[in-house]
């Protein structure tokens, strides 16, 4: 399993893996985009801009990090 360096605090679990799928670490979207804000006092827009172009773009084979956005059922229903 392969971790997101410095993202610790938005460590959430790890998935359950399903047949020829591998278990991965698993963060939370949310606290990954306070963690560049706090840590690295970047403004929402750019600790999202940068969250998404290197982390989240940053495949890096069968073990790659996943990231969640918690939503309601609602919000996904209507979103």
């Amino acid at each position: 399993m392969l971790l997101a360096d410095g993202f610790e605090k938005a460590f959430i679990g790890i998935t359950i893996p399903s047949p020829n799928k591998n278990e991965v670490a698993v963060y939370d979207y949310a606290t990954c985009i306070d963690v560049l804000m706090k840590r690295d006092g970047m403004n929402e827009e750019d600790a999202t801009d940068y969250f998404y172009f290197n982390v989240v773009g940053a495949y890096v084979g069968d073990y790659t990090p996943v990231f969640v956005r918690r939503a309601s059922l609602e919000e996904t229903i209507d979103g």
